[in-house]
């Protein structure tokens, strides 16, 4: 091979190299993003439970009471 086929076979494995380096480390965050977003999701939904049983525990929805009997 002559000098400019092995610099340029030289300079494409250091892309790749480095491509994969960068591959790697965005499939690392992508995975950690995955986790936090499933957790949350977790949280979220013991929230809603949780208000969902304190509105029952408080009974009826001012909104649907009837108004009071001076008005």
């Amino acid at each position: 091979m002559t000098d400019t086929m092995s610099a340029r076979l030289e300079a494409l494995e250091t892309r790749i190299a480095y491509q994969d380096e960068t591959i790697e480390e965005l499939n690392q965050a992508v995975t950690r993003q995955w986790a936090e977003i499933d957790r949350l999701k977790r949280e979220v939904e013991k929230l809603s439970e949780r208000l969902a049983t304190a509105e029952q525990s408080l009974g009826a929805d001012p909104a649907e009471e009837a108004p009071p009997p001076h008005y």
